[in-house]
């Protein structure tokens, strides 16, 4: 395992869109994180069955999809474009249904390639099926051994990109965060999910050179993004969304060290971290995002992206055109933006990157802790500590402390009920102990162990 001890980024104006100080080349001429945003899109079934008997049909949704997002694309003289297929639970369970979706998806990205030089890539995400039973395998069993063959026949299959939104520990850590329990959401995310990840990208990165592909990234979406969403709603401050979301970065970086080269899953809004310290490019989502659900981080989302993306949106038909089609449209003219301004100097393109910044940053503290000054220094901060549970520690405290000087500088928002949280968050991180037992001890009567396996998180 590779261990990052200071970021690539250190200069918070070289964390910018577009450019990132490793670049992924392709044999087509696409160059990620060359001077080009790309867009990366997404899309899914509409509400239906995925049976034997319904398949044929699953596949015709999936050829009218790709067809018309590639179409549009080409309509738009887009010069390149990433697909992201997300297999669903059933499309993965069944090995066979994801490699025929992914060898359809990648003959017609070929034909429109060869027939009007579209460049395309593809972005094959199989679902981890690992939590389908309770308590999850999640390292053993059937449904762990179809995703790997999953993997492994899609990349076969002509897939470009290898990557998942992995869940170790979401078992608990979901009542962890409607508790508001910070100890044992940073013992989860530094204990049980950096475990997890190892195991589980050590098996994706040795797939991925066995076939010839990129292992590129995972996402906390389970787990920063589950907590986004319940702020929104009301159900958890939104300072302490903000400190989980950075908390999550230690989590996601295992990814890198297991092997992974970028670019990072659009969902992982803990991307700008995993940019600055390990120099790779990585795929954001913001307010291209809101088909598939809201936040506070439509436009600072995109300072430091790379790749540029509509998260997921289903088949269906809005009044223009189906919505995949509609979600090609936007994130074309939003890259059509992003590489006018690089192609008129490093001034521009850093001008148009801190008006994204500054739209947002001091409306809401999940999006302070998205600055690209804020997300190199506390990355700095982070790799200070050498091992997975004192960085997912360092990660929350610098978190807190920068929101404590943002609030008393008065350049972000934060409501007065608020306010307390800050200071409970901090005692709560500095009471946890930095030794992994100790720390075990403190938080295990709280956590449902009926929920977990323990031995597959090394904790018997």
């Amino acid at each position: 395992m590779k261990q990052f001890t200071t970021p690539v980024i250190t200069d918070p104006k070289k964390l910018i869109f577009g450019t990132a100080p490793h670049p992924l080349s392709f044999p087509n001429g696409m160059v990620i994180g060359g001077g080009t945003v790309y867009p990366e899109i997404n899309f899914t079934l509409p509400p239906m069955d995925i049976t034997k008997d319904t398949f044929k049909e699953v596949l015709s949704q999936y050829r009218q999809m790709v067809t018309g997002v590639l179409e549009r694309a080409r309509s738009l003289y887009v010069p390149g474009i990433v697909v992201e297929v997300e297999l669903l639970p059933q499309t993965t369970m069944e090995p066979k249904w994801g490699v025929e979706i992914t060898r359809q998806t990648v003959d017609i990205m070929r034909e429109y390639e060869n027939k009007y030089s579209l460049k395309s890539l593809l972005r094959i995400t199989p679902n981890d099926i690992r939590e389908m039973t309770r308590p999850p395998m999640m390292r053993e069993g059937k449904l762990y051994h179809n995703m790997l063959d999953t993997f492994r026949e899609c990349a076969l299959a002509g897939a470009d990109m290898l990557a998942i939104e992995s869940t170790g520990g979401k078992e608990v850590h979901d009542n962890a965060l409607l508790n508001a329990d910070l100890s044992s959401i940073l013992f989860i995310l530094g204990v049980m999910g950096t475990r997890d990840m190892a195991y589980l990208w050590s098996d994706i990165t040795r797939i991925a050179r066995e076939t010839g592909t990129i292992a590129s990234g995972d996402s906390a979406c389970g787990f920063g993004n589950t907590a986004m969403v319940l702020a929104e709603k009301g159900y958890i401050p939104r300072t302490f969304a903000a400190v989980v979301r950075v908390a999550t970065v230690v989590r996601s970086l295992v990814a890198f060290e297991a092997g992974a080269i970028g670019p990072s899953k659009d969902c992982a809004y803990e991307g700008p971290y995993l940019k600055a310290i390990t120099g790779y490019t990585i795929s954001m989502e913001g307010r291209s995002a809101a088909v598939a659900h809201l936040s506070p981080l439509g436009n600072i989302a995109a300072a430091a992206a790379d790749l540029w993306s509509n998260e997921s949106v289903q088949n269906l038909k809005l009044l223009a055109e189906l919505a995949p089609i509609v979600s090609m449209e936007q994130l074309a003219y939003d890259c059509r933006l992003f590489n006018t301004a690089i192609s008129h100097g490093a001034d521009d393109a850093l001008r148009l990157r801190d008006w994204h910044v500054e739209s947002d940053s001091h409306l809401d503290p999940q999006a302070y802790v998205l600055r690209p000054d804020v997300v190199v220094e506390i990355s700095q901060e982070i790799l200070q500590d050498k091992d997975h549970f004192t960085r997912t520690k360092q990660a929350a405290r610098s978190a807190i402390r920068v929101l404590k000087n943002a609030v008393k500088e008065g350049v972000v928002k934060v409501s007065p009920r608020e306010l307390p949280w800050l200071d409970r968050m901090e005692q709560e991180t500095e009471e946890l102990p930095d030794d992994v037992e100790k720390a075990w001890a403190a938080v295990r009567e709280r956590l449902d162990l009926d929920k977990i396996r323990l031995e597959d998180y090394d904790l018997l």
